[in-house]
């Protein structure tokens, strides 16, 4: 690749945008735009296993990991997390069956199913529902006119087998891409040594008011989990101008191990359906209509069916959980006063249920129900570039409980987003924006196994109240961004563990940081991608019955840095650093901990060994550190009967893997 384009490509990795802070992991290459910029392939390069909020985090200095398990780990994007961030898989919501985000919409797609991945900072958004600090968009693999496929066998440490394959072709009138895979994993040890269940044999040792957590002995050594996946993708040409798009993502998972909660997953089953039907070129009206429907159901049971507790107690403890959101969006766009104008309308109906197998309802038939109408504004007026978005939202949440009376919740939001070209090499760019969301299911209507509230029913909807601002520049061969932001939050809701009931919270806060991020091409062949971000968080006042002000899960100073060296066409080998501070400002009254700071290395080898096969080989935390990243938040664990801190779950340790693809 020459000099220019190297740079071109490579300049845009790691880089987070202000405007809707888009960062693309994409399988093939992407122009860098104002709200577009390639990262990585993520179903290439990400081969270590199906976990995208692992891949994440180890990319973006702005993704923090919230580690609950082997799999199916969760993230905080710029300190929020939960339903503050928005989750799209090819255009359509979903949302996770538990309660306690055993299972996050981010876990229920695999990593080599992924095309690309865009993640939006900010409330830059008024296409979607509930997008009130983030969003995070993935698309799955798309399917190709020539027939092409893959197989693939990736092993690693700890007992860590997964087999997949994939096979796509077509031709002008359709499409098919069809693929599936089966992994599973013995439970990771950190770097001490301690499997799943022995951290959780540590913990107890000194809580012994916590006996029951313990695994029984005849599951101390199981297995971590096992997931299976499958995906089918259509397109179909139905005209010169129409587009027909259809996709299915199944998810199975069984025995899943989550030692810092009391209770394991059963099953994390799902299954997503979305299609989309685009019309081009309608004329003056139209330059372009699509139409979205979208479907996705999550049955979650999860129990103490492998704890101590069950024999104690003679009783498995269970909660199952049932998900389901179903919804559309019809969008229309067209040329409009030298610019492109955007319009629609959006609506969605979420469900959610759970019931104990003591005949108590976790949750009551919850229904989320939002109407919306949206409309954005791009132009560009000589070096200036401005987006303004606005959008309306109309939407009730409701529970079986008749004596719970529905709250209904209106808002509108919007943003205005410009940058300015100052020369060729410099760009300052700037926004300031308003989102909602409204509270879930849980944090209105959740009920703990003896029958008390433990959500408030009274609760109010978030506000944002965000400016961004922030300058790229490109040097000869380096590409650097700065950017700070300052977040207002009105009626955030937290979760307050001094209460015996109804802990759910309104609280107003803010949020304000910086991130820095860029490229430095030292040769044609060796090139350095660095990321840094700092933020705080306070709440304006305590919450009720204490005395801390600080916000949960804001992450300390966190850097990501990567050393590429591209040796020649089929070789590449990477070293990767993640590090970050200790945590010295916490939510204590919420039992957050100090925890110590970090520094993780971890090596990769690529290896094109023929034309067809190919050969990944790597070691992650190469010097076998004892570190935890996640921070146990009160309302993560739900725990009773224990004013303790609770337990703390540190990141696998030395970790070797080889992952072998055969393309045909």
């Amino acid at each position: 690749m020459k000099t220019a384009q190297s740079f071109l490509l490579l300049s845009s990795m790691t880089a987070s945008l202000l405007y809707a802070e888009d960062i693309r992991l994409d399988a093939v290459t992407v122009e860098e735009t104002i709200t577009t910029s390639v990262v990585k392939d993520v179903a290439g390069e990400e081969v270590r296993s199906a976990d995208i909020a692992e891949a994440l985090y180890k990319i973006d200095p702005s993704i923090q990991l919230i580690r609950r398990s082997g799999i199916a780990n969760d993230i905080i994007l710029r300190g929020m997390r939960k339903d503050n961030i928005n989750v799209l898989i090819d255009g359509g919501k979903i949302y996770g069956g538990c309660p306690n985000r055993m299972d996050p919409p981010i876990s229920h797609v695999l990593a080599s199913n992924i095309e690309t991945i865009i993640v939006k900072e900010g409330p830059y958004d008024v296409e979607n529902f509930g997008t009130l600090s983030g969003l995070v968009e993935i698309e799955t693999r798309a399917p190709s006119q020539t027939f092409q496929g893959e197989a693939n066998l990736n092993i690693g440490s700890w007992g860590y087998r997964k087999i997949g394959v994939e096979a796509s072709g077509g031709n002008d009138s359709i499409r098919l891409f069809i693929g599936a895979s089966r992994e599973s994993s013995g439970q990771y040890r950190d770097g001490d040594g301690r499997t799943l269940a022995e951290q959780v044999d540590a913990y107890v040792a000194t809580h012994p008011d916590q006996l029951g957590r313990k695994y029984a002995p005849d599951y101390h050594d199981m297995d971590a989990y096992t997931k299976k996946t499958a995906l089918m993708k259509l397109y179909a040409n139905v005209a010169d101008n129409q587009e027909f798009r259809i996709s299915y993502t199944v998810n199975r998972s069984e025995d899943i191990l989550y030692p810092n909660s009391p209770m394991d997953a059963l099953k994390d089953n799902s299954d997503i359906f979305n299609t989309k039907y685009i019309i081009y070129n309608l004329g003056k009206y139209s330059k372009e209509l699509d139409f979205e429907f979208y479907n996705a159901w999550v049955y979650h049971p999860m129990g103490t069916y492998y704890r101590l507790s069950a024999e104690m107690m003679n009783m498995v403890m269970e909660n199952v959980m049932d998900s389901r959101i179903y919804g559309g969006k019809v969008k229309n766009s067209i040329d409009w006063a030298d610019g492109t104008l955007f319009y629609g309308v959006d609506a969605s109906k979420r469900k959610w249920h759970g019931e104990y197998s003591t005949g108590i309802l976790s949750i009551n038939y919850a229904e989320t129900k939002n109407r919306a109408l949206f409309t954005e504004y791009d132009r560009s007026f000589g070096r200036v570039e401005m987006q303004v978005g606005l959008r309306y939202d109309d939407t009730s949440v409701s529970n079986a409980d008749p004596t719970i009376q529905a709250k209904e919740y209106n808002a509108f939001s919007g943003f205005l987003f410009g940058s300015y070209h100052l020369n060729e090499t410099t760009k300052l760019f700037a926004g300031v924006g308003k989102s909602t969301r409204v509270p879930d299911g849980k944090e209105l209507y959740f009920q703990d196994k003896t029958g008390i509230y433990i959500g408030t029913p009274t609760l109010e909807q978030t506000t944002n109240y965000e400016a961004d601002m922030g300058v790229e520049k490109e040097l000869t061969r380096m590409f650097v961004k700065g950017k700070l932001f300052y977040s207002r939050l009105k009626n955030f809701i937290a979760f307050n563990s001094s209460q015996v009931e109804n802990k759910y919270e309104n609280v107003d806060a803010k949020l304000y940081g910086m991130t820095l991020d860029g490229t430095y091409l030292v040769t044609d062949n060796l090139s350095i991608d660095f990321g840094a971000l700092y933020m705080r968080g306070k709440k304006d006042h305590p919450l009720i019955g204490q005395t801390d002000t600080d916000m949960p899960n804001i992450p300390p100073l966190k850097g990501n840095m990567a050393l590429t060296y591209d040796y020649s066409d089929t070789l590449m080998i990477k070293l990767s650093m993640t590090a970050a501070s200790g945590w010295k400002d916490y939510d204590a009254d919420n039992n957050e901990q100090e925890l110590s700071g970090y520094t993780v290395f971890d090596l990769k080898v690529k290896k094109n060994i023929t034309k067809s096969f190919e050969a990944t080989v790597g070691i992650d935390n190469l010097f076998g550190r004892t570190y935890a990243v996640t921070n146990t938040y009160a309302d993560m664990t739900l725990v009773t009967g224990s004013n303790d801190l609770p337990m703390l779950l540190n990141e696998p340790g030395r970790y070797y893997y080889c992952h072998l693809t055969y393309h045909f």
